[in-house]
């Protein structure tokens, strides 16, 4: 082969992941260009004859293809080499590369479990100066504030934005040589124990400061994190538990299954999801879940307490004061839908001053402005820590929806609805659907400034007193929810502060679901004070969000029985999960005999 425009790239597998490095080789080829030469190096572990034989038949004029047997360096560090759930001792590989193949300047490192969709090359190309490491911003740290906490406090990195994916790397392995990359990291072995990314965590560590943060394009996950225009989409990776192989509803499974398909091993794939247990499933969405809570406890370990000691004599807002007894005293009388902000005064919201449906090209503009904006704003919100979500319960309950449905939500703080649609994004249903959210006529009408803006253009559905605007509206919404889309409903009415109590809950959701025949899934957010605290002197709340089981209509009743219906079951999930979360049964100062007004 002729070694002008070499790219050499590396893989780590063992015989169980050939598969997947067949469907990732299909893709590399296919996108491949005859004017570059793709050296690739798969370093392994007892693979056999067989699965080699059928990788190099991916080999072409330009395309070389060579198993580098690597027992002998892990057998080296065997013992040191931490490993838990999926992860492998193939998971370190990539950090010997700079000593074992000592005649490269630069290479790439891919995982496996991706799908290329553009010219690899493109990637090699990319310049990253004397940075010893390209990679992009690792876009689960990004979406999971413990993440954030554990990257920045406990390994170290300046912005958890700098913390990069390992499963995508431009390697510069002659400045990697420079600083002895392999002694660094196994004197770090010896000295302390990452448990939450492993091997990624050690890169990161290493490298710090010295990072070229590339193109989320280049390394996209089924999670939610940075924008990428779907037609800009350079590769794709099943990163974590995103597995299209074993799972149902995983955001961009299209592209796995368009070169798993043509590759030999398409029956065997297929029979590996179709043998994947419920067990094993569940198993797997548990250890997401627990990886976050390793992650919080590693953070919570560094010394880094925000209370201060004096926060009982800090002073709190009158403002803040006055709205808790004013709660207090509506619980006390019974009036669960009354709100105790106070929000402009409200005016009428005719039909010709809303488009529900976006069918004007200045809605359409206004509202593609409005949610990118929004999305910054959702991830300032994040990050200066008004906004914490601490753990997401139940996401596969909202990813198996594939029709049209009304999202229930207690209604707390103005930012709520922020965190539902981050866990929107995070269950990568953003690829199929829009999230529309319904609002009071004076948050559409009245409302000034930044959240005006917002309220009037990102996917709103604004109520109105005007009869002709409320049929407009059922009509938007019917259509809505016929296009698979989902929709936002507070059932509560009323936004009451911080209030952690689920509240009698009105119909008018549940009406919309019967109306449609689309289930209704309740999410209910559970808080507990954090060590932050806010303008307003009162700890900032973590949330805890509890996806529960879709509510469907039932076939056997009319669409009254069903609104009642599934008025009923929303509000009993809603109480469970209250009782269970603080543990005491739910109670109020004023006796509710009925759910809903």
């Amino acid at each position: 082969m002729n070694k002008s425009n070499e790219i050499p790239i590396f893989f780590a597998v063992d015989n169980g992941y050939i598969p997947f490095l067949a469907v990732t080789l299909q893709s590399l080829v296919d996108n491949s260009s005859p004017e570059n030469n793709y050296v690739i190096k798969v370093l392994s572990l007892n693979v056999t004859e067989e699965s080699k034989e059928k990788i190099y038949k991916y080999e072409r004029k330009n395309v070389d293809i060579e198993f580098v047997d690597l027992e002998t360096y892990a057998e080296r560090l065997s013992e040191k080499l931490y490993v838990r759930d999926y992860y492998s001792k193939l998971t370190y590989f990539r950090i010997f590369i700079p000593e074992l193949f000592p005649q490269y300047k630069k290479a790439l490192y891919l995982d496996c479990d991706i799908v290329i969709l553009d010219d690899i090359a493109n990637l090699y190309n990319i310049d990253i100066g004397d940075n010893l490491i390209g990679g992009t911003s690792d876009q689960a740290v990004m979406s999971v504030k413990a993440f954030q906490e554990y990257v920045e406090k406990v390994i170290g990195v300046n912005d958890y934005k700098e913390y990069f994916n390992a499963g995508v790397l431009i390697m510069n392995l002659e400045e990697l040589r420079k600083i002895d990359l392999l002694n660094k990291f196994i004197y770090l072995l010896d000295t302390v124990k990452y448990t939450v990314a492993q091997d990624q965590d050690y890169l990161n560590r290493i490298c710090k400061g010295r990072v070229t943060i590339i193109s989320g394009n280049w390394d996209k996950m089924p999670i939610s994190g940075e924008y990428v225009d779907e037609n800009k989409l350079k590769l794709i990776h099943f990163n974590l538990v995103s597995k299209p192989w074993l799972f149902d509803g995983i955001a961009y499974e299209d592209y796995f299954w368009e070169y798993a398909e043509k590759t030999e091993y398409i029956d065997e794939i297929r029979a590996m999801k179709d043998n994947y247990s419920y067990e094993q499933k569940i198993k797997d969405m548990e250890t997401g879940d627990k990886l976050i809570g390793l992650a919080q406890k590693e953070a919570d370990c560094v010394g880094d307490n925000r209370i201060p000691k004096n926060y009982e004599n800090i002073e709190k807002s009158p403002e803040r004061i006055e709205i808790l007894r004013k709660i207090e005293r509506l619980e006390e009388e019974g009036r669960f839908d009354v709100d105790v902000e106070n929000d402009p005064p409200s005016k009428v919201l005719k039909p010709k001053k809303v488009d529900y449906l976006n069918k004007k090209y200045t809605s359409k503009v206004k509202t593609i402005v409005a949610n990118k904006i929004g999305e910054r704003f959702l991830n300032d919100l994040i990050k200066d820590d008004k906004l914490i979500i601490k753990e997401v319960k139940g996401m596969e309950n909202l990813q198996k929806v594939k029709t049209g449905a009304i999202i229930t939500c207690n209604h707390f703080n103005p930012y709520d609805c922020f965190a539902i649609e981050k866990v929107f994004r995070m269950s990568g249903q953003e690829k199929k659907k829009k999230l529309y959210k319904i609002i009071k006529e004076g948050n559409y009408t009245n409302f000034p400034g930044l959240y005006g803006f917002f309220f009037r253009n990102c996917n709103t559905l604004p109520l109105s007193s005007n009869k002709r605007t409320m049929v407009k509206f059922m009509q938007s919404v019917d259509i809505l929810l016929k296009k698979n889309e989902f929709i936002l409903v507070y059932p509560e009415q009323s936004m009451w502060w911080n209030y952690r109590k689920p509240k009698p809950l009105k119909h008018g959701a549940f009406k919309l679901a019967a109306r449609s025949n689309v289930p209704v899934i309740p999410i209910f957010i559970t808080m507990e004070d954090s060590e932050i605290i806010g303008d307003d002197g009162f700890p900032v709340q973590e949330y805890t969000i509890n996806i529960a089981k879709p509510i469907y209509p039932d076939p056997k009743l009319n669409v009254r029985e069903n609104t009642d219906m599934m008025l009923n079951k929303n509000f009993e999930t809603w109480k469970d999960i209250y009782e269970e979360f603080y543990g005491i049964p739910l109670e109020y100062t004023t006796k509710v005999n009925e759910v809903a007004s």
